[in-house]
């Protein structure tokens, strides 16, 4: 019989937080997750920043991409939730990791880089040194849809673990997985139901699953043998 998936916070318990900001973080810890998935951009000094999208524009009162705003400036604006937790700011990298390494927090992190459409020189090896200065090696995961930066991660640390993100089902995904060293398949339920995904997972290949919010589906991902379920409300999984 297969274990249940572990339950990650797709950008924290976003379906009732504004995502990716330490209120949607500490929700996801309090609803007893067993992981949070965020996303990293750079801003234009080097800071790693935590928002899904290039832009601001969607998730703050502001506009402008991110790599053309230094952090200050990006620390101004609000991120907007449905007039919900106003005053809510996007957090860097940092800030969040002093956050996972407080004491009651063993969460599992799942890093996505960001970089598939904007390249951002540097960026691996940054968030390799943050993580080794918080000590979180063993709790985090890198993935990323480049999978050229998935290399790079590999080349720069021969142990943590990667995920390469994919979308759709592609027929070449166990190749490519390969041949840069990733640990993991990040995928739709697609994917993970299908030929390809009974192949990956039979290959050593864990497959971690975005983004489902029907709680009705656990059973049939479950079934499947799949590692993680990702979501917006995690709370639905972990009753």
């Amino acid at each position: 019989m297969n274990k249940r998936a572990k339950v990650f916070a797709h950008r924290g318990a976003s379906g009732h937080f504004p995502e990716n900001t330490m209120a949607a973080f500490q929700a996801a810890l309090e609803a007893g997750a067993d992981g949070i998935e965020l996303d990293v951009q750079m801003a234009k000094d080097g800071t790693l920043v935590i928002i899904h999208d290039e832009k601001v524009d969607r998730t703050t009162g502001g506009t402008g991409y991110i790599k053309d705003m230094i952090f200050e400036e990006i620390l101004q604006l609000d991120v907007w939730f449905a007039d919900v937790n106003a005053g809510e700011t996007i957090p860097d990298l940092e800030k969040f990791l002093k956050w996972a390494v407080m004491e009651g927090n063993e969460l599992l992190i799942n890093i996505e880089l960001k970089n598939d459409l904007i390249e951002y020189p540097g960026m691996e090896e940054k968030v390799i040194d943050l993580i080794l200065k918080y000590g979180l090696e063993k709790r985090v995961i890198i993935s990323s849809f480049n999978a050229e930066s998935l290399k790079r991660v590999r080349n720069l640390h021969a142990t943590l673990q990667t995920g390469y993100l994919i979308e759709g089902i592609p027929e070449n995904i166990l190749e490519i997985a390969k041949s840069i060293g990733a640990n993991s398949i990040h995928c739709e339920e697609g994917f993970a139901l299908s030929e390809f995904g009974r192949e990956a997972k039979e290959a050593g290949f864990p497959l971690r699953v975005y983004t489902v919010n029907d709680e009705t589906r656990s059973g049939l991902l479950n079934n499947a043998g799949v590692e993680v379920i990702m979501t917006d409300f995690p709370e639905r999984f972990l009753k």
